[in-house]
């Protein structure tokens, strides 16, 4: 299966980013629920994508890490999102997922911003190191053997001054790749900033003659913003992160935009909080109240961004330990606001502004040299072991 076949697949060219802590098998299924009330058919409404997953903890088989690529039956296409240095533990970790059938379709990391993954040359820094590039792409598509696509999402490089996108994009392409995803910003962005659509115009035209698709990510807050990037970049399809944080509705809105049925309307809080009450029942369900109610505490002020639900309630929210809790903070609350629109469609989640970006000594010096960092990159995925 190729880019293509992948995306007609999916149905609408739509992609749920990979968010550590975020894109869990819960979250994964309210988002598809929202796609659903608008196009009913299961296979049509997306693509969406686990939490980044550590190949040395998956070949290891650690446990938990084995738990992030357990997928509810109506999944499809399967979707697991690799992170590696090693090409050999990447295809390693390819021929898992496919050998025992967990996977449709593998998608590789190479945009992780975080200081502890790049300072040991991992994530958004390692396509600096061309040649590596090149072997872990090369590998994990080998290794897939065609029975799955092998997809990669990457940034625009390490700074402005040492950008690597069109080169990793053209090597992408080269060693099989069915489709290249560009974060549309730099590591040193991290998430401050806008989105440079730009660059992902130019990694569309360095791409064309390869058939190569390319996805745009990176401030898509609505489906308007979705539409218009992929009308002001020629792009083939779009993948959202941080937009959809307490708001899974924007999935049904997307399938809507991309396929012209009427779009669903922003919800008041007495549907916003029936959504949120979903998510935490679902995240019960998968982990247990405690430790469900645990991890919907960091959703809750997402949900209710731009809603009057006082300081108090705010508070209580993030320490709520049950359902019950849950439904008695709700039941306090004014539902009949309407959705506020202009506080609540803008950035969410992480938001930090430009920085110096912590890389290995010595790690601009040299595009091909690795021999001064083996250690180092063996660490890089040692520090993300287990997801």
């Amino acid at each position: 299966m190729d880019g293509w076949q992948l995306l007609e697949r999916a149905g609408v060219p739509v992609v749920l980013a990979p968010m550590a802590g975020i894109t869990n098998r819960a979250f994964r299924r309210l988002a598809r629920e929202q796609a659903r009330a608008v196009r009913a058919d299961p296979a049509g409404v997306g693509i969406y994508v686990t939490e980044m997953v550590t190949s040395r903890a998956l070949v290891e088989r650690n446990a938990a890490t084995l738990e992030m690529v357990v997928m509810d039956p109506d999944e499809s296409p399967r979707s697991v999102q690799l992170y590696g240095v090693d090409p050999r533990v990447v295809g390693d970790a390819v021929r898992l997922l496919l050998d025992e059938d967990r996977a449709d379709h593998v998608d590789l990391n190479f945009g992780c911003p975080v200081a502890k993954v790049t300072r040991k040359g991992g994530g958004a820094a390692l396509p600096w190191k061309r040649g590596l590039f090149r072997d872990i792409v090369r590998e994990a598509v080998r290794a897939a053997g065609g029975r799955a696509p092998v997809t990669v999402k990457m940034r625009k490089g390490i700074d402005d001054d040492h950008l690597t996108y069109l080169e990793a994009g053209r090597t992408a392409a080269q060693e099989g790749a069915a489709w290249v995803a560009l974060h549309a910003r730099t590591a040193a962005d991290f998430y401050g900033g806008t989105a440079d659509r730009d660059a992902v115009s130019r990694l569309v035209e360095q791409l064309a003659p390869y058939g190569t698709p390319v996805l745009g990510n990176g401030d898509l807050w609505t489906a308007q913003d979705a539409v218009a990037m992929v009308r002001a970049t020629g792009c083939d399809g779009i993948v959202v992160g941080r937009g959809c944080l307490g708001r899974p509705w924007l999935f049904g809105q997307l399938v809507a935009a991309f396929t012209g049925a009427p779009p669903p309307a922003d919800p008041d809080l007495r549907a916003v909080t029936a959504v949120m009450r979903r998510h935490a029942a679902l995240l019960v369900e998968l982990y247990g109240e405690p430790k469900g109610m645990r991890d919907f505490r960091k959703h809750h002020a997402w949900y209710t961004k731009g809603f009057c639900v006082g300081a108090v309630t705010r508070q209580q929210l993030g320490l709520v330990e049950t359902l019950a809790d849950l439904d008695r903070l709700v039941a306090g609350m004014d539902l009949d606001q309407p959705y506020p629109a202009q506080a609540a469609t803008g950035p969410r989640g992480r938001t930090s502004a430009a920085r110096r970006v912590a890389l290995p000594e010595g790690w601009l010096e040299s595009r091909d040299d690795l021999s001064r960092y083996l250690r180092q990159l063996g660490q890089a995925e040692l520090s993300v072991s287990g997801g």
